[in-house]
């Protein structure tokens, strides 16, 4: 006797992210980035086949001599197949701005600085009537207020600001009211609101960069006009005095500067202070030797523009 068994076993379904105040402006803006609930779709798709088939035959044959034989053959099949398709699709809200308190007087051509305790200083400038201004004030993110601090010893615009290692805030050069380059400087003490002079760089510079190095110092280059408009100095704050270093390639303003992961220093565009033509021009400058290298230019000339270090670790430049 032959017998066939077939067993179909059906398929399961599985269902389960530049502060700058116009020449009129008197508000601080800021950025907040609002994250609506995110919308997320699977789809999952399972399919599964399965397919047994087995065969059994048996024959017995027996004859008066008392022989019996038995012949058995079974034969067993199984095929399976998954398949799993999975899609997901992710939205995200775009970031907004929102303002916030305004400062006691609008103010261009100002340095920010983020000080240790999260408090911002915005230093001196130009007011929007074009008067040089010594004012400074503090910006509260907890509260979105301002509140007036110590005022510089010297108006100043057009200058630098460093937050350094130690709390303390160095301003240094700029322009005054007569828009001649200024070589002082002074610290400025969260602690007391209160600004102290500190020792003065060896030229006068204005629309210039500053950098703070990995081992503390501060270095300056460049400056609009001048004697030595490619030149560089660096800041001690152990001894409040300055002394120079290597001179760029290029005398440059209105360039910028930044500290690489490295410890080196890349300074980019810029003004020519020669010829007063753009430039895409780049070069290193080197803390342990204290002097400048070439590199990669830009694909096109900037000045006035932006400059910021990514997390991992190239220079994003704009405008």
């Amino acid at each position: 006797m032959l017998q066939v068994q077939l067993q179909y076993k059906p398929s399961k379904d599985l269902r389960f992210y530049h502060t700058a105040l116009t020449f009129t402006a008197d508000i601080i803006v800021t950025v907040e980035e609002v994250r609506k609930p995110t919308t997320t779709t699977t789809s999952t798709t399972t399919s599964t086949t399965t397919s047994t088939t087995t065969s059994t035959t048996a024959s017995t044959t027996t004859s008066t001599t008392t022989s019996t034989t038995t012949l058995t053959t079974t034969s067993t099949t199984t095929s399976t197949t998954t398949s799993t398709t999975t899609s997901t699709t992710t939205s995200t809200a775009i970031p907004k701005w929102t303002m916030t308190g305004n400062m006691s007087i609008g103010r261009y051509y100002h340095t920010s600085s983020t000080l240790a305790n999260g408090s911002v200083l915005v230093a001196a400038g130009m007011s929007s009537s074009s008067v040089i201004l010594n004012s400074a004030e503090l910006y509260n993110p907890s509260t979105g207020t301002w509140t007036i601090t110590g005022n510089l010893n010297t108006v100043r615009c057009w200058h630098t600001a460093s937050t350094l290692a130690n709390g303390l805030v160095l301003v240094a050069g700029g322009e005054d009211s007569s828009y001649n380059s200024l070589n002082t400087a002074e610290l400025y003490n969260p602690l007391t609101g209160i600004w102290t002079t500190t020792g003065s760089m060896s030229v006068g510079r204005t629309q210039y960069t500053a950098s703070i190095l990995a081992n503390g110092l501060v270095l300056v280059a460049g400056s609009y006009g001048g004697s030595i408009p490619n030149s560089a100095e660096l800041y001690n704050l152990s001894t409040g005095t300055w002394a120079t270093t290597g001179s760029m390639s290029v005398a440059r303003c209105r360039h910028t500067q930044t500290t690489l992961a490295n410890g080196f220093v890349l300074v980019a565009g810029g003004e020519d202070s020669s010829s007063g033509n753009s430039i895409n021009s780049a070069e290193l400058y080197n803390p342990s030797t204290g002097t400048w290298t070439t590199t990669g230019s830009m694909s096109v000339a900037r000045e006035y523009h932006t400059a910021v270090l990514l997390a991992n670790g190239s220079v994003l430049v704009a405008g």
